[in-house]
């Protein structure tokens, strides 16, 4: 059921709060939009970023132990110990034999990379979105716009984020000589330098830009499907970004199995390949995984990657939808006389 925004403003006008207008294809409008439609067709900057820090924060945080089990399924190499065939299963084993806590080991630096990256991220996304859409649609809503606006916030989004995810990938492994985030940063700075913070940048954009593009793409598309006049409906923003978030990662897992490569350098694994060194780029990468296992390398921890974005998502666009309409609609009504 769709939740209003209420006691504000007299007559519906059909605008969106991120500043594209519908017509509905002509149809008579839910008495339930018609509050929800009278806010300003803008929400401010540091609205879009507070929104989308609570997002960030939360999603990662209710998702992180599913997160943890997909790096270790993504092993290309993994320990006997640690040979897990199910997302449910691996929970079980990891916390029966490695303590209840393990599975969230590394969940402090993710959650301090993870509010400001998606503080920047639904910013610069929103108000791209909103640039291009005037250039491209005429305050209409293109497509092509929403992927591109997806891939510039990516820009800043994985800048922030991915030292976060060395450490986060690093502490993730079964039996991680890290016990802490702080050894996990000093022990990496130290030994392999500035520049492994940043090893698995470019696979991180590779990977990235093309699923938020579709990640973007697909909520917008299912939002003008289920939710037409682009009113604060949790239902909606929960199915758009749950299947939006699920069609993403699943396309784009062989990079993902790249760049968890990247960020763990594998010992075992680089044995086997004849690697010496600290293994670098991309298509080093690709090469590496195909030797060690072929094309099904590539798809090593599909399932729990779905299983993880796909709520993982859900959680995202539902806590910020849910904040933008909650900060916009206070902003308003402190300046609405009574």
């Amino acid at each position: 059921m769709e939740l209003r925004r209420g006691g504000v403003g007299s007559q519906a006008r059909a605008r969106r709060m991120d500043g594209d207008s519908r017509d509905g294809g002509g149809g008579c409008k839910d008495a339930g939009s018609e509050d929800y439609e009278n806010l300003p067709t803008s929400a401010s900057l540091s609205t879009h970023m507070t929104a989308g820090a609570m997002a960030g924060i939360l999603e990662h945080s209710v998702m992180y132990p599913v997160d943890s089990v997909k790096t270790r399924m993504q092993s290309l190499n993994p320990d006997p110990k640690a040979h897990y065939t199910s997302v449910y299963g691996a929970l079980k084993k990891i916390i029966r034999t490695e303590g209840f806590w393990r599975p969230l080991r590394g969940l402090n630096v993710m959650m301090m990379g993870a509010g400001p990256a998606h503080a920047m991220y639904f910013a610069c996304y929103e108000n791209m979105k909103r640039t291009l859409n005037a250039v491209f649609h005429h305050q209409g809503n293109s497509h092509l716009a929403n992927g591109i606006a997806g891939s510039m916030a990516t820009l800043l989004h994985d800048a922030v984020m991915n030292p976060a995810e060395v450490v986060k990938q690093r502490m993730q492994m079964y039996n991680s000589p890290h016990r802490s985030a702080l050894s996990c940063i000093r022990t990496v700075w130290g030994t392999e330098g500035l520049g492994a913070f940043y090893r698995s940048y470019t696979t991180q954009l590779t990977m990235n830009i093309p699923f938020q593009s579709i990640h973007f793409i697909t909520y917008e598309f299912l939002q003008e499907q289920i939710n037409p006049y682009r009113g604060y409906n949790p239902q909606s923003h929960i199915i758009s970004g749950g299947l939006a978030g699920a069609l993403a990662a699943a396309a784009t897992t062989p990079l993902d199995v790249c760049k968890t490569l990247l960020n763990t350098q594998e010992n075992m694994a680089l044995s086997l390949a004849n690697i010496s060194g600290r293994l670098s780029g991309m298509a080093n990468a690709f090469r590496t995984v195909y030797q060690l296992n072929g094309l099904p390398g590539y798809f090593k921890g599909v399932q729990a990657r779905v299983i993880y974005q796909m709520p993982s998502t859900a959680i995202s666009w539902s806590v910020y939808e849910f904040f933008k309409y909650f900060l916009t609609k206070h902003k308003l009504e402190n300046r609405t006389p009574y």
